[in-house]
């Protein structure tokens, strides 16, 4: 699979570990959407970019590292189309994917270690999207994301 990964300064060298634990130990292709350095920057841009790279297909899942994870999540999940999960264990990696056909996962790196991340990254890229009851319950999100985008078209000033 082509993987994205992305962080801000707070999870740059979790994202650098990673990144190469997905390459050399799980056999995934990598692409960086950044930071490149440990420098202070916004997490929104690197979450919408990455966002943006898994809805028209140039990677098929990704992985976003901020502190905590939660604003990757949010950020990514403004993404028409886009389903991202913060995750911190591994059940919630499983079922991410399994339950929710997440696209993308989220992690806080000062939350957890990169040891953690990398046992979630694995079960969270080990599993598909497993359909039956879940699959009904993940078309009522997508509708439901329609019925907004469909409302703000049509009340908007």
């Amino acid at each position: 699979m082509k993987i994205g990964i992305g962080a801000d300064h707070n999870a740059y060298e979790a994202k650098e570990e990673l990144k190469n634990y997905i390459i050399e130990e799980l056999g995934h292709e990598v692409k960086d959407y950044g930071t490149h350095s440990p420098e202070a920057v916004d997490y929104p841009g690197i979450a919408f970019n990455t966002a943006t790279a898994v809805k028209n297909n140039e990677v098929e899942r990704a992985i976003l590292i901020c502190g905590t994870g939660i604003g990757m999540a949010i950020s990514a999940n403004k993404i028409k189309g886009i389903r991202a999960a913060q995750v911190h264990d591994p059940y919630s990696a499983e079922r991410a994917q399994m339950s929710n056909s997440a696209q993308i996962i989220t992690f806080g790196g000062k939350v957890i270690g990169v040891d953690v991340m990398k046992l979630l990254a694995k079960e969270y890229l080990s599993n598909t999207f497993a359909g039956g009851n879940s699959e009904r319950k993940v078309e009522q999100i997508n509708e439901r994301e329609e019925e907004e985008i469909e409302y703000a078209k049509n009340h908007s000033c």
